[in-house]
C-alpha cells in the first residue's frame, strides 16, 4: 500500500515525467543515427550511453561540467519557483566569471575571495532586471536578454584592455584569451584535495561538492523557511501576497538577486578550475542557456537539479566519444533534441497525473443502505391520514 502511495505521489510523478522525456530523447537520437549512418549507429549509440563511465577520467569530466550546470540550473529554477523567468543566467554567469578572473589575475586573490566576488557580481547583474520588473513592470525576459549581450560586450571590452589578464602577458601565444591560472596565480585554482589523483584527471576538484551544497541550501531555503514561502507566494499570486502583507517588490528584486548570485558562482566555478580560460568571442556562453534545460528537466526542484545537470553533462561527454564515426554537428543535434524534449517534462507530468486520477476514479455501483430514519420519513404517518379524513 505504501509503495502505491509513493508512486502516486507528486515526487514520483515528476520523476516519471522527466524519465519519459529522457527516454524519448534517446530514442529520437538512435533513430537519427540510423538515418545518418546505419552501420555505425548502434556502436555510436552505445558510446553515447557508456562513455561517461568508461574510465575515471571521463567520469571526472562529467562531474567537472556538471558543477557549473548545477549552478545555472539553480539560477533559472529558483526564479521559476518565484514566478520569474531568468533567461539572463548567461549574462550573470559571464559577469561572475569575469569578476572571478579579474581578482584572480589582476589582484592575485585566493580562490575563495574570487568565488565571493563572482557571487556578488552575478547578484548585482541579476538585480537590474529585478529592479525594472518590480518598479517599472518591465518584463524580466526582455531586460535579461538585453543584459546578456551588454554583459558579454562589457566583459570582452574589459578583458581586452586589462593586459595583466591576457595570456600573452605570461608567455602565451593567444592574445584574445585569459592567462592560465597555474602560471599567473595558482592560489586562485579551486582546491583538488587529492581528487585529481584519485580519478586520474586534472578536471577534478571540489567544485561539484560546492554546487551540491548550494543546491541543498536552496532546497532548505525554499521549502523550510518563511522567506522561501514568501518568495513562492509572490510567484503563485502577486496580488494575494500583497493583500497578505508580503512586499512583492522586495521579493521580486531579492529573487533575481539570488538567481544572479547562483549563476555568478557557476561562472567562478568553471573558470577557477585551472583548466578553462575565457576567450573573447561575440557569442553568448552556452552554460547559462543550458541551465534552462537543467531547470526544466528537474521541474525547478533544487535537488532534482543535481541529477539533471549530471545527466546533461554525461550526454555531452558521451557525444564527444562518438567521434570520428559521427561529426560534431550531428552530436550537437542529438544533445539539443534531448534537451529540447526535457521542456515537455511538465506536459508529461500532467498526462501521468490524469492517468492516475482516472484509475482511482471508480463508478459507484452499490446503492447506499437505507437507514431506519429514511424509511420512517418515506412512509405516511397516522397524523397525515387523519388530516386527510377530516378534510373529506
Amino acid at each position: 500500500m505504501k509503495i502505491k502511495q509513493f508512486f502516486s505521489g507528486k515526487a514520483a510523478t515528476s520523476f516519471s515525467a522527466s524519465l519519459l522525456s529522457i527516454l524519448a530523447g534517446l530514442v529520437f537520437g538512435l533513430i537519427l543515427l540510423f538515418c545518418i549512418n546505419a552501420e555505425d549507429a548502434l556502436y555510436g549509440f552505445s558510446r553515447l550511453i557508456t562513455a561517461g563511465f568508461s574510465s575515471t577520467g571521463k567520469f571526472a569530466k562529467v562531474l567537472y561540467q556538471a558543477a557549473p550546470l548545477i549552478m545555472t540550473g539553480l539560477s533559472v529554477g529558483f526564479a521559476f519557483k518565484t514566478g520569474l523567468f531568468n533567461i539572463g543566467a548567461s549574462g550573470q554567469y559571464t559577469v561572475g566569471a569575469f569578476a572571478a578572473l579579474l581578482f584572480a589575475l589582476q589582484f592575485k586573490a585566493p580562490w575563495y575571495v574570487c568565488m565571493l566576488v563572482a557571487m556578488v557580481a552575478g547578484a548585482l547583474w541579476g538585480a537590474i532586471p529585478g529592479f525594472c520588473k518590480a518598479f517599472f513592470n518591465v518584463n524580466e525576459v526582455i531586460t535579461a536578454i538585453m543584459f546578456n549581450w551588454i554583459g558579454l560586450f562589457v566583459v570582452n571590452l574589459s578583458v581586452s584592455n586589462l593586459p595583466n589578464m591576457l595570456s600573452f602577458t605570461y608567455g602565451g601565444s593567444v592574445k584574445n584569451m585569459t592567462a592560465a591560472l597555474e602560471v599567473a596565480n595558482p592560489d586562485a585554482i579551486i582546491p583538488k584535495l587529492g581528487l585529481d589523483k584519485l580519478l586520474d584527471s586534472s578536471y577534478m576538484n571540489i567544485s561539484i561538492f560546492i554546487a551540491i551544497a548550494v543546491a541543498v541550501i536552496m532546497w532548505i531555503l525554499l521549502s523550510k523557511t518563511t522567506f522561501g514561502y514568501e518568495l513562492k507566494a509572490c510567484g503563485y499570486n502577486k496580488h494575494a501576497s500583497i493583500y497578505a502583507g508580503i512586499s512583492a517588490k522586495k521579493n521580486i528584486i531579492l529573487s533575481m538577486v539570488i538567481a544572479g548570485a547562483l549563476a555568478g558562482i557557476g561562472g567562478g566555478i568553471y573558470f577557477l578550475s585551472g583548466t578553462a580560460q575565457y576567450s573573447i568571442e561575440k557569442v553568448l556562453l552556452d552554460m547559462g542557456f543550458n541551465g534552462i534545460s537543467v531547470a526544466l528537466l528537474a521541474l525547478s526542484n533544487p535537488i532534482g537539479t543535481i541529477f539533471s545537470a549530471i545527466f546533461i553533462s554525461y550526454i555531452q561527454v558521451g557525444g564527444e566519444a562518438m567521434q570520428p564515426e559521427f561529426q560534431t554537428h550531428i552530436i550537437d543535434i542529438i544533445i539539443a533534441v534531448i534537451i529540447y524534449l526535457s521542456a515537455f517534462s511538465l506536459l508529461m507530468r500532467n498526462v501521468i497525473t490524469r492517468i492516475g486520477k482516472r484509475k482511482k476514479a471508480q463508478p459507484e455501483t452499490a446503492a447506499e443502505p437505507v437507514t431506519q430514519t429514511q424509511e420512517e420519513n418515506a412512509l405516511p404517518s397516522d397524523n397525515t391520514e387523519n388530516e386527510s379524513e377530516v378534510n373529506k
